[in-house]
């Protein structure tokens, strides 16, 4: 069987392609199609001929991830597995980048990005993984358009905050934690402090969650509100309070569909994590998608960006802190799943009590309890069982057997530190300390 890369350097409207062979020759010279019908056929005749002369090939295509452009050429080489032997896979920029640069490349232009790409296919053939078809895709649509409506739902909610400190304040003393429905009724039929003392207090009590007592204080304080300019932006308040009442109608059912479209199991498995709700338990489904395609927790974490890094060289030592450099909204909902773990799971708040008795701030505790709550996800998933905190007991006390010796002592296992050597005074300073606690 022979192998050929196919690397495709993705723009918008067109795409850049290119074929090597496993010795990095040039097998189809680099060549320009737009992302249209008429386009993808001409990209499925060139494949077709291609099959015809090379009966035992297999192609290997790579598209680097670009927001959303790949995304038709990605279905297309799906599409095209089911008459040929063709695989494709995304790719990280910032990985085909590094390795461009180590080849000194000085001139960077689509068709080099597309060879650059069939490179990177050849050299890391082993660590690439080709996926079969996302099947979340459609539904992670959905959660992205569920955020576009959510950040349009928060920039209406802090315009009516500024609105309603000029023609209501005393209603803010009750938003406190957030807007409520109740506070959002009662401002779409009196949106002013003047238009609230001067209703019945009948009627302002038949809004849900308003008793006859909350009406009653609710009318004396308006009466002596302290706002202005009420008449003037009555309408205004009117009207963005019912986008925010319409958005939130809108968000509530892309949630309940979003719900019913994962797997029931899966969902089922997340949740019986204490501190890990629908909503949490369906983003990070559809963030992480297919489990097996992580061989490892550590290769999760690092896509995600919570992984530790740390950095030393020399005599300069950097500090060890969370990544970052993977998705940030996944980031989020795991934040918010450890703040509701740290209270309601013993694990995960037997874990933050830890690390701060070791001295370390609120935020980086809670980024050691996200990390250790998706360590927790990937097993749940990978293994399809429920949370089990007997488990997590088992391998904390495999790792306490096998800890190994400090990485220090390993280094200098065929030399000791020696402070004659020609060595910096920072580095005679720490090799002084470090004698000086071996000999204590």
């Amino acid at each position: 069987m022979q192998k050929f890369y196919l690397g495709i350097d993705v723009s918008k409207g067109y795409a850049d392609f290119i074929m090597l062979n496993e010795q990095k020759q040039l097998v189809i010279d680099s060549f320009q199609l737009d992302d249209t019908y008429i386009g993808h056929r001409t990209l499925y005749d060139i494949l077709k001929d291609f099959f015809k002369n090379h009966a035992d090939a297999t192609v290997y295509a790579g598209v680097e991830s670009t927001g959303g452009y790949e995304n038709n050429w990605f279905s297309f080489f799906h599409k095209l597995q089911q008459q040929f032997p063709v695989y494709v896979t995304r790719l990280n920029p910032l990985g085909v980048s590094h390795d461009s640069k180590a080849d000194m490349t000085r001139v960077i232009t689509d068709k080099n990005s597309a060879r650059a790409i069939a490179i990177f296919l050849i050299r890391h053939d082993e660590r690439i993984s080709y996926t079969q078809e996302d099947l979340f895709a459609p539904m992670r649509k959905v959660w992205n358009f569920m955020n576009t409506l959510t950040k349009q739902r928060t920039e209406l909610l802090n315009q009516l905050e500024s609105l309603l400190y000029s023609a209501y304040p005393e209603i803010l003393a009750h938003c406190k934690d957030g807007v409520s429905d109740w506070v959002l009724k009662l401002l779409s039929q009196y949106p002013t402090a003047q238009r609230v003392a001067n209703a019945e207090v009948s009627s302002i009590a038949k809004i849900p969650y308003i008793s006859h007592k909350k009406a009653v204080k609710l009318q004396q304080a308006a009466r002596q509100s302290v706002g202005n300019d009420q008449d003037a932006i009555a309408e205004i308040i009117q009207l963005t309070v019912q986008q925010i009442l319409h958005l939130s109608s809108i968000i509530t059912q892309k949630e309940q569909k979003l719900e019913k479209s994962c797997s029931d199991d899966d969902v089922r498995i997340l949740q019986s994590f204490k501190g890990i709700g629908p909503y949490s338990a369906v983003g990070l489904l559809l963030h992480i998608g297919q489990i097996e395609r992580f061989p490892s927790v550590k290769k999760l974490a690092a896509f995600f960006g919570l992984h530790p890094t740390f950095k030393e060289s020399g005599d300069g030592v950097w500090a060890m802190r969370m990544s970052k450099q993977g998705n940030a909204e996944v980031r989020c909902i795991l934040y918010n799943v450890a703040r509701s773990a740290v209270v309601h799971n013993p694990v995960i708040r037997k874990t933050y009590e830890h690390h701060i008795a070791k001295g370390m701030t609120h935020s980086a505790a809670m980024g050691a309890c996200m990390h250790k709550i998706l360590r927790i996800v990937y097993g749940m998933l990978k293994n399809k069982t429920e949370f089990d905190p007997s488990i997590d007991q088992k391998i904390q006390k495999k790792e306490q057997k096998t800890r190994q010796l400090p990485i220090n002592d390993r280094l200098r296992r065929y030399q000791q530190r020696d402070t004659q050597a020609p060595i910096s005074r920072r580095q005679y300073k720490k090799r002084k300390e470090q004698d000086m606690s071996q000999n204590e």
